[in-house]
């Protein structure tokens, strides 16, 4: 259990807390604090990776725990944003079905003692999965400020910025969410041999 396991273990530890703050929502502060332990979640996941290579820790608990924390962390939030009613169920249902389609691939392929690392897409796709639900959040936090929200009609470019970057990074990360599935598909398909 070297530190960058454990910094995983964190991010998984840290997912039920994330879900409290965001569903007391109307409580003050709860959205950002949310949003917080989200940006720190987060963090961790780009620390343990630079710790596990740097010194050279890379473990079949990390190949294995790192991605599945990913997943938890992203799927959690896209729940809450669907019920928030800040994202239609579809772009959810799209990006946790691919959660699960690759997860049943690393379980195949576990099967026969082999260990499937996330990939180069995987990493972007994870990368702009988490950029696009720190846009989203914040945009609730903005809703859910008078402060921020008259900070934001006051400044157009803020007020534009809001109201439509947030929504387009969500249909890239669809795009790429779904191009990083059929990339493990295709560089994995002998895992799933029919056959067996």
């Amino acid at each position: 259990m070297n530190l960058a396991n454990k910094l995983t273990l964190i991010r998984i530890f840290l997912v039920p807390f994330f879900l409290v703050f965001i569903a007391f929502r109307d409580l003050t502060y709860s959205t950002f604090i949310a949003t917080f332990i989200f940006i720190l979640a987060s963090l961790t996941d780009k620390l343990d990776g630079y710790i596990a290579r740097s010194r050279n820790q890379i473990t079949r608990f990390g190949k294995l725990m790192d991605p599945l924390a990913d997943k938890l962390l992203v799927t959690s939030a896209l729940i809450s944003l669907v019920e928030l009613h800040v994202i239609p169920s579809w772009a959810a249902v799209i990006i946790i079905a691919r959660e699960f389609a690759v997860s049943g691939l690393r379980t195949i392929a576990a099967s026969d003692g082999t260990v499937i690392a996330a990939s180069w897409w995987g990493k972007i796709k994870t990368v702009i999965q988490i950029v696009a639900i720190i846009l989203l959040l914040l945009k609730v936090n903005i809703g859910s400020s008078k402060y921020l929200t008259d900070l934001v009609d006051k400044h157009s470019w803020m007020n534009n910025f809001f109201a439509i970057v947030p929504t387009i990074a969500l249909y890239i990360a669809v795009i790429v969410t779904i191009l990083s599935g059929v990339d493990y598909f295709v560089k994995n398909k002998g895992a799933i041999n029919t056959d067996k």
